[in-house]
Parts: structure tokens; sequence; C-alpha cells
């Protein structure tokens, strides 16, 4: 009877989401720790409620799926601190591309030597590369390199939700203060999830985290196609 009730809308996912967020966010408000990171709060509180009440995953995405159309505005409103920082990105241009070119080369390292280490199939190993870009991007190249999307989209947030609880205390363990260096790590590392942590950092880290999005995504859809023919084929 409660599924019934609960799944009765259409737009369940939709609703139950947003009001899971909602809650995650306040209690990041309250304790002020990195561990309560709303993405990864509601992402539990989430999965709990669809276990205990029985209800399947694509009822709750039939309602879900439409949150991903906000997901291209949201990224172009990364453009408004980037512009309002356009002195500061034309003064570290050479850093930005240098810092981003390194994040990717290191992920795919890993990726490469974790496959071979622990054993893992080729379909596995490409459906992991593209882990630190975002989703629409990650399924673009992974389905043209024969991948699994699911374990693609899996690894990315899973990227996301990593960086973005963890990459303010890294930062203290590491005093690494500097605005752009920090901004490029979280862009770099954990696309829009870091995004999300580094806005909180201050306005120079979020303006750098967008645009190590993109340049991310373009410099990763040039590498991970090379590595994988050399690995993984």
């Amino acid at each position: 009877m409660m599924n019934e009730i609960l799944t009765s809308s259409s737009y369940f996912g939709f609703f139950i989401t947003i009001i899971i967020y909602y809650i995650g966010f306040q209690i990041k408000n309250k304790t002020k720790s990195n561990l309560f990171n709303p993405l990864l709060t509601a992402t539990i509180i989430i999965v709990a409620i669809l276990l205990i009440f029985h209800i399947n995953y694509d009822t709750y995405n039939n309602g879900a799926k439409y949150l991903s159309y906000f997901l291209t505005p949201t990224t172009v409103c990364l453009a408004i601190p980037l512009f309002k920082q356009i002195k500061i990105l034309k003064k570290n241009i050479i850093a930005i591309i240098s810092g981003v070119l390194a994040g990717v080369l290191a992920n795919v390292a890993v990726i490469v030597v974790l496959v071979k280490i622990f054993g893992l199939s080729n379909q596995l190993g490409t459906s992991l590369l593209p882990k630190s870009i975002t989703t629409p991007i990650a399924l673009g190249v992974v389905e043209e390199l024969g991948g699994l999307s699911s374990i693609t989209v899996f690894a990315v947030i899973l990227s996301g939700i990593i960086g973005a609880v963890l990459a303010p205390t890294i930062f203290k363990v590491l005093k690494i203060n500097q605005e752009v260096s920090q901004g490029l790590a979280c862009g770099t590392a954990s696309h829009g999830s870091g995004t999300a942590t580094a806005l909180e950092l201050g306005e120079i880290q979020g303006a750098i985290s967008g645009l190590a999005i993109t340049v991310t995504g373009l410099i990763t859809t040039i590498i991970v196609p090379i590595v994988n023919s050399i690995f993984f084929c």
C-alpha cells in the first residue's frame, strides 16, 4: 500500500529528490562538516527509501530523470563567475591548461594501473577511463568506445561525491591555499560536484573549477580514445 501511495505520481522521483537534497543541504549547514555533503547525504537517504519501501529504481527514475534537464542551464550559469574573474583566468591560463592536462593524465594512468593490477576486463577499463568528466560527455565517450554506460555513470557520480567531500580536507592537510589551485583540483577531478564545493570555498575557486570542467572534458575526449586503443583493445 505504501509503495503504491509513494509511486502513484509520475513525478515522485522528481519531488522526493529535491526534498531529500534540501534536507541534506540543511544538515550540511547545521553540522558545518564536509562529511555531510548534500549530494552524499541525499544519495544515501534516497537509496534507503527505495530499499525500505521496495520501490523499483525505474519507478523512481521515471520522475527523477526530469532533473537532468536542468544540467545544461546549470552548467551555463557557471559562466557568470567565470566572466567576473576573467582577468585572473587570463593571467593564469598556462597554469590552468597545464594543471588540467596533468590531472587528466594522472586519472587515466591510475585507471590503467588499477585495471592491470586487479585483472579487470578491458571493457571495464574502458568504462572507467572517463570517470572525471561530466556525465553527458563521459557517456558520449564511453558509448563510442564500446564501454558500459552504467559503470561509467556510477564512476562519474562516485568520483564527484568523493572529491566534493574530501577536497576541503585535502587542501587543509596539504596546505593548498591558492585559489586557482583549489579550483583546478575540484573541477578537474570531480566535475560538477567538485565545482559546487569550489563555489563554497570562494568565487575565484568556483570560476576556475567551472573552466576546468570544460577543459578537462575537451582534453579527455582526445586522450581517452588513444589510451584505450593502447591498453584496452
